[in-house]
């Protein structure tokens, strides 16, 4: 996949990051998905050099900043695991309030994700633009240059 988004040829690229490539997820289990991913490939977080490990850190915080900023979400919950995909990336998913009750405490593994649509650009595009646009807004704001 990276070698995919470092070529500009995947279509679920949200920005790149300092610290990698954050992409919404395959499979959009809440409405604006993301996953955060190193670049380059690591095993794990503590595999990174400490200034690496902080910069994919706060990648990951600011990235959920503009999330928040663009999904209306309640919050952001975040996991990094990597025991079945045994490579670093964080997973960020927005939250609502207006999540039905029976699942709004659910971690979101305990979710059906067959049952949750696939990413595709006609329904999630609009999203997609609407995090990548706060993320450059962000970048601008803090440094006056994007980081390309």
């Amino acid at each position: 996949m990276l070698e995919r988004c470092r070529a500009g040829d995947y279509p679920a690229v949200v920005s790149r990051l300092r610290s990698g490539w954050l992409v919404m997820g395959e499979r959009q289990v809440f409405p604006g998905y993301c996953l955060l991913l190193p670049d380059p490939v690591v095993a794990h977080l503590n595999a990174l050099q400490p200034a690496a490990q902080a910069q994919f850190l706060s990648d990951m915080a600011s990235s959920g900043d503009a999330m928040l900023a663009s999904t209306g979400a309640t919050r952001i919950n975040y996991a990094i695991f990597g025991n079945v995909d045994p490579a670093l990336h964080a997973h960020l998913f927005p939250r609502h309030s207006t999540e039905p009750s029976s699942s709004r405490s659910l971690h979101p593994w305990a979710l059906d994700w067959d049952l949750a649509p696939e990413y595709s650009e006609a329904a999630h595009g609009e999203l997609k633009r609407r995090i990548a646009a706060e993320i450059e807004a962000r970048e601008l704001g803090a440094s006056g240059a994007f980081p390309g």
